[in-house]
């Protein structure tokens, strides 16, 4: 993997993990200081709208990830870290698509559900995520 393509992965991960982790916070964890609020933080819309953005650069800079990483070590004899890389292709996409997903869905039923689906693969991705990196980390004796 280029320096560029670290840079672009780790940028563009952060982003939508920050802006996913404060979104998050700010719709379940707080409560509006005025009950007629509909939002219960004045960034949260504006939190909301920077993941949104921030999603497509992630997928598209993944896609550039997927050719210069996962696949040729997929392809390759070497075993390590193979089961989280797996994991984390497998968390991306359902994670990917069930974001949409739950963009578009109108049904509360499906909405909930993709809600669940994003909210869990999102923070398993971001788990495995460091799992994959701290695995690769050196041993100290």
């Amino acid at each position: 993997m280029t320096p560029a393509l670290r840079l672009l992965t780790w940028s563009a991960t952060a982003a939508v993990a920050v802006t996913g982790l404060v979104y998050a916070w700010m719709a379940y964890c707080l409560s509006p200081a005025d009950p007629m609020d509909l939002a219960n933080h004045p960034w949260q819309g504006t939190t909301l709208h920077l993941h949104v953005l921030a999603a497509p650069v992630w997928l598209v800079v993944f896609g550039a990830l997927w050719h210069a990483h996962v696949w040729p070590k997929l392809r390759g004899a070497g075993l390590a870290r193979r089961r989280s890389g797996i994991a984390l292709a497998v968390l991306a996409i359902v994670m990917a698509a069930s974001g949409y997903l739950l963009q578009t869905a109108v049904d509360e039923t499906l909405r909930s559900l993709w809600l669940v689906t994003h909210v869990t693969t999102s923070l398993l991705w971001l788990l495995v995520l460091l799992w994959h990196v701290v695995t690769r980390l050196p041993r100290h004796a």
